[in-house]
């Protein structure tokens, strides 16, 4: 679990995990694309790589050869076993 806070702990992987969830299955080049055109982000191809490897080790990303591609896609359920250790309660009565 260490390995996802770690990976979520920096914005642009959030960011990038935000562009996969609105698209799954993207190749680097429209990852880097969709940072720079939505995000104002200008990271290199090789730094947006960097953050999709530590994503991966974290399992929140996977990712898949297609022909000359590599195809991104979003893992969610690390994040769904922090949510189950953790899990949101509803706010006590005497709390403010």
């Amino acid at each position: 679990m260490g390995d996802v806070f770690k990976a979520v702990a920096d914005e642009t992987r959030r960011i990038i995990l935000d562009e996969l969830l609105e698209r799954d299955e993207q190749t680097l080049f429209e990852l880097c694309t969709r940072l720079t055109m939505k995000h104002g982000l200008s990271s290199t191809r090789q730094a947006v790589s960097q953050h999709l490897e530590v994503l991966e080790d974290a399992g929140l990303v996977h990712s898949e050869r297609h022909g000359r591609y590599k195809i991104h896609t979003i893992d969610t359920r690390p994040l769904a076993q922090i949510a189950e250790r953790w899990p949101v309660r509803p706010p006590r009565e005497d709390m403010p």
